[in-house]
Order: C-alpha cells, then sequence, then structure tokens
C-alpha cells in the first residue's frame, strides 16, 4: 500500500513538473517573440512620411485574383505601373525607357503592390516580412541591368519595412509584357496571424 502511495505521489509530482516546465518554455518562447518584433516597426507611419499615397487597388483584367492568402502568407498576382493618373508606365527599358525611368516604373508597382496588401490585410502593420520579389522588366534584347530596374521595388520595400522588407528576389527580362508596361512585379508575403 505504501508503496502504491509512493508511485502515485511520484507520479502526481512528475507530471505537475512536467507542466511547469512546458508552461515556463511557452513564456520564454513569448517573451523571445516579443524581442524579435521592433517596437519601432510601424509600416503605416512609415508610408506617410515618404509621403505615399495608396489607393484602392485596380480590379484584375482577366479571371484571377488581386492576392491569395494561404496560411500566413501572401502572394500578390503580377502588377504593373500604372500612375495614379491612371495611364500605364510603357516602352522597353533600354530602348524607349531609361533605367532610371524603369526604376521608377518599378517604384510605383511597388506602391501599387502595396494597395492591395492594404487592401487585403486593412493594415500593413501586420506585415511580418515580405518573403520574394519576382520582376519582369519589359527590355530590349542586349539590355542587362535589370536588376537596377527592380531596384526600385525593393528600395521600396526596405523604406516601408526596414530590416523586414529585405527579401530574395529575381530580376529578369522579357522580351514584351502585356499592354507594354515598363515592368510587372509579384510579391509572396508573410504575414502575423
Amino acid at each position: 500500500m505504501k508503496r502504491t502511495i509512493f508511485f502515485l505521489l511520484s507520479l502526481i509530482l512528475f507530471v505537475s513538473c512536467n507542466q511547469v516546465i512546458e508552461q515556463k518554455q511557452e513564456v520564454e518562447n513569448s517573451i523571445e517573440a516579443k524581442e524579435l518584433i521592433d517596437p519601432d516597426y510601424n509600416p503605416e507611419a512609415k508610408i506617410k512620411e515618404l509621403g505615399i499615397a495608396l489607393s484602392p487597388p485596380s480590379s484584375p483584367v482577366a479571371n484571377y485574383v488581386n492576392a491569395v492568402r494561404t496560411g500566413n502568407l501572401i502572394f500578390l498576382a503580377g502588377k504593373g505601373p500604372k500612375k495614379a493618373n491612371g495611364e500605364d508606365i510603357i516602352g522597353k527599358v533600354g530602348e524607349d525607357l531609361t533605367i532610371e525611368q524603369g526604376y521608377e516604373a518599378a517604384r510605383i508597382t511597388g506602391i501599387n503592390q502595396l494597395s492591395v496588401l492594404k487592401s487585403e490585410l486593412g493594415n500593413l502593420n501586420k506585415v511580418k516580412r515580405i518573403v520574394k520579389v519576382k520582376g519582369m522588366v519589359n527590355s530590349s534584347p542586349n539590355f542587362g541591368d535589370h536588376p537596377k530596374v527592380i531596384n526600385g521595388y525593393s528600395d521600396l520595400m526596405v523604406s516601408v519595412f526596414g530590416e523586414n522588407g529585405k527579401h530574395a528576389r529575381a530580376a529578369v527580362g522579357m522580351g514584351s509584357l502585356p499592354g507594354n508596361i515598363a515592368v510587372e512585379i509579384e510579391m509572396i508575403v508573410e504575414v502575423y496571424e
């Protein structure tokens, strides 16, 4: 009988200790997660500081959607450089447009993607990080500075999201793009749940 009571008390003590250890680990993990979030991280304020005006995103021109969320990832469809007046920046970089004009087209495309993201999330502070950017440049066959063009997009993401805006990236040339737009860029974003 004494052995049974001792065994039961030992079992209760063991289970209780494990629960305390698990709770302590959960608290430590929670504290670590909070420490990883920069308390000054505020993309909404940064957009205002940069003087960027977001507008409702343009509607898809075919049978697709602007964004698809799966878990904590949002996949944004390709967007182009539609200016605030509704006109697209068109032409081939290296032929019709300079690298600087291509850079600006990529930056405007980034603003358009931020509009889509804001529409999807309601608040850009929910963005954990920019994961991947695929930049396509409408360029002449001998043009080789695609990364310098897509930097307009990447630089904007880092300006808005700080370190969380740094991303993996592809910057490639295309023989043509829809409507002869200068760039088309798509993006994958991780969000807080």
